[in-house]
């Protein structure tokens, strides 16, 4: 059967939408991003997106569309994602999406999870808590309720641990429990036709010389400066989701004069260390992946190949 649609996920820096634009040339396709932080205009340095002439060659959906001071859900994604997709496959063309978000993913492959609507009041109360106790108590209190979830949340990940324990108060159920339920029930709608790639890197020494490399690139590009832009937008606070991207929440505090530009490349490759290590943590955790380590094999002939009797308008 036909492929008519390609998800190619993997950590950071590991040579995804390189492998991604060169398909979609060869293959007639189009580029859906699947990253929480290129949705955001004025974010270009720090999130690695595409230059305006490649995009301008290859369509690409989902970039650009809200500003900084937004917010966006993984609803929100499978919603667009998936209109974008039928949009693509209606022209006749070969839909990829790429990019290393995999809440994401999760979200259009399995369905999102049947969680209870955000309480006011619930959530008013734990906000007040994270202010007087920090981050590391509620991950803690979180730990007491919801092992599953605090191993998967990172510590400093204050939203997704306000999420948990609001869930948690609110229906007495963790959420993990919710999200296994949903997740056994629900199906895959797009297989076979659907081919789901990860650029699995086997060295991690490796991807981690690529991560400092690429991070040393975008303070070399500007990331510094394009976040002084962002400081002038009124509205726009540290606390924003788009503010607290790797890379960006690390330059926000530099230019806050809490530490020395040095300081920020170290906190910056560090944090994007640990964003790769939870991006490959998420991949162990999913059987239906093609793993393909890009440093040891020909990714993109391989996945060409899987291609190549698609036919081609």
């Amino acid at each position: 059967m036909q492929v008519k649609e390609v998800h190619l996920c993997g950590p950071t820096a590991s040579g995804k939408s390189a492998i991604a634009e060169r398909l979609a040339l060869e293959f007639n396709g189009e580029i859906i991003s699947v990253d929480s932080a290129q949705i955001y205009r004025g974010m270009d340095i720090g999130t690695a997106k595409s230059a305006p002439e490649l995009r301008a060659q290859i369509p690409h959906h989902l970039i650009d569309i809200l500003e900084p001071e937004q917010s966006y859900s993984a609803a929100q994604f499978n919603e667009d994602a998936s209109a974008a997709i039928l949009d693509i496959q209606t022209r006749g063309k070969l839909p990829i999406l790429v990019g290393g978000t995999m809440l994401y993913f999760r979200a259009l492959g399995r369905g999102l999870s049947a969680l209870p609507a955000s309480d006011p009041a619930i959530r008013t109360a734990l906000q007040a808590d994270l202010t007087l106790r920090g981050n590391a108590a509620l991950h803690a209190d979180l730990a007491r309720v919801d092992q599953v979830a605090a191993l998967r949340i990172h510590a400093n990940d204050s939203q997704r641990i306000l999420r948990a324990l609001e869930v948690f108060q609110s229906t007495g159920i963790p959420i993990s429990d919710l999200q296994i339920k949903n997740s056994s029930d629900a199906s895959d709608a797009h297989a076979p036709e659907l081919l789901r790639i990860a650029l699995f890197p086997s060295d991690r020494a490796r991807l981690h010389s690529k991560i400092a490399m690429r991070f040393d690139a975008m303070l070399s590009e500007g990331l510094v400066d394009e976040v002084v832009r962002l400081r002038t937008r009124p509205a726009l606070s540290a606390d924003h989701p788009s503010m607290r991207s790797v890379g960006y929440r690390q330059a926000w505090e530099h230019l806050n004069g809490d530490y020395s530009l040095a300081a920020l490349r170290e906190k910056g490759i560090a944090a994007t260390r640990q964003l790769a290590k939870r991006q490959m943590t998420w991949l162990r955790s999913d059987p239906g992946l093609w793993c393909l380590d890009a440093e040891q094999t020909d990714a993109y002939s391989m996945i060409a190949a899987r291609l190549s009797d698609r036919a081609v308008s």
